[in-house]
């Protein structure tokens, strides 16, 4: 069972013993992210993120950060979303001390050195780079996009390369002071637990800011037909991703949503993945995913097809979209997905870093936090016109978004696709 406890400083600390394990995991979540932005600071989580494994008082240079955690085998690094920006360290039980005493020191006092910062900039460059030559990576950014359009929720988490080579380190520490504050910040430890972690948590974080945080703007959504994105690029294969507005993390018939995802493309014996390549040798990969924010949701099925067979691909997705709104599934379909959902979470708390993700993020994002055993029982309780029900509510026209990279100039086509799905009967 986990613990939580929150500090004077608002520093909340989330512990989670498990048994049958020798590592135990760190990790740092601030409540700040690319939704956080401004258009002129875009992408500004991301370099802080990269930047504090730079060097700190303590541990002057990147190489006297990472390794003492090398020497010991340690697993550790860093992540940014729209939400959040996570550090932690994964390490034999008998180094917890060093693994909190370095996340610790690059999370209160690196030093956001100006050399460090040009040198990261070309390298989140690169990176940008990389993903426009990924089309399956990169039309992910692109469905962001075109939900949400020209607002910090629609924009890459890595910003642009503009806007990236323009920030200033006046800038990545004003940032620092306002977001990386103790009641934005909580600190989780799963795994092999000493008695006296809570203590020296404490102790490490006893300085943080206690300054009031600067909260992002409300994201705006506002959709009235379905919307197609096209980006040209002369690939072998188009990718793309077709899916619809769903639910945020508040809304209860996310759990609905959780298996209804599951039941379309989330598993190998899914009805995409059998309908789209074991029966019709259109992708290699289709897979289908949700996403539930605190503001935001979605569902989304992206694959990758011969640039002659795109219109096929879609419209073969549509279907069955269509399909599973008019026509109830089976008691063995939801079953399987009940029991593939927890299935994945078991084999997944099986990991420390997993844990502390899972009872972190929970906090961090929804402010309270459900234990495995609260979420199956929601997850029992999804019944069969419940999703009968979530699949009329989001397989609407109006929710319909289409983001493709290809050999194409022209949207029309697609647009059109998408135009006659509306009144299609199958």
């Amino acid at each position: 069972m986990f613990k939580k406890t929150t500090l004077k400083n608002g520093l909340k600390i989330i512990t989670v013993p498990q048994k049958g394990t020798q590592a135990v995991t760190v990790l740092v979540l601030v409540g700040t992210g690319s939704k956080y932005e401004t258009k002129e600071i875009s992408g500004i989580s991301h370099l802080l993120e990269h930047l504090l494994f730079k060097g700190t008082k303590k541990r002057p240079s990147q190489i006297s950060i990472s390794e003492p955690l090398d020497r010991v085998g340690g697993i550790y690094n860093a992540f940014t979303g729209e939400d959040y920006t996570g550090y932690f360290a994964k390490v034999d039980a008998r180094h917890f001390n060093l693994a909190l005493d370095v996340i610790s020191d690059i999370y209160l006092n690196s030093k956001i050195d100006s050399k460090e910062i040009q040198k990261e900039k070309a390298v989140i460059v690169e990176e940008i780079n990389m993903y426009f030559d990924h089309p399956s990576s990169y039309v992910q950014s692109l469905w962001n996009r075109i939900l949400y359009g020209d607002q910090p929720a629609g924009w890459d988490i890595a910003g642009t390369k503009k806007s990236v080579l323009g920030i200033s380190r006046k800038q990545i520490v004003d940032y620092m002071k306002t977001q990386y504050t103790g009641n934005n910040t909580i600190v989780c430890i799963a795994g092999d637990i000493p008695k006296d972690a809570e203590p020296k948590v404490k102790k490490y974080f006893s300085k943080i800011s206690t300054k009031k945080i600067v909260n992002k703007s409300p994201v705006v959504e506002y959709q009235s037909q379905p919307e197609a994105l096209v980006y040209y690029k002369n690939t072998d294969q188009t990718h793309f991703c077709l899916g619809v507005r769903g639910y945020d993390l508040d809304d209860p018939k996310r759990f609905a949503l959780e298996l209804l995802g599951s039941i379309l493309g989330g598993m190998m014996s899914s009805r995409l993945f059998i309908k789209v390549r074991e029966q019709l040798g259109l992708a290699y990969y289709v897979r289908t995913a949700v996403s539930a924010d605190p503001d935001t949701g979605f569902l989304v099925t992206q694959a990758g097809v011969d640039n002659k067979r795109i219109d096929k691909a879609i419209t073969v997705i549509l279907e069955e979209y269509k399909k599973i709104s008019q026509k109830k599934i089976s008691a063995d379909e939801l079953k399987k997905a009940k029991d593939h959902y927890k299935g994945k979470m078991a084999l997944l708390f099986e990991a420390s870093d997993a844990q502390a993700s899972f009872y972190g993020a929970q906090e961090l994002l929804e402010k309270r936090i459900l234990t495995p055993e609260q979420i199956y029982a929601r997850i029992n309780k999804v019944s069969i016109n419940d999703i009968l029900e979530v699949s009329k509510d989001i397989f609407k026209s109006e929710k319909l978004n289409l983001a493709l990279i290809g050999p194409f100039k022209d949207k029309t086509r697609f647009q059109n696709i998408l135009n006659t799905w509306i009144t299609k009967k199958f």
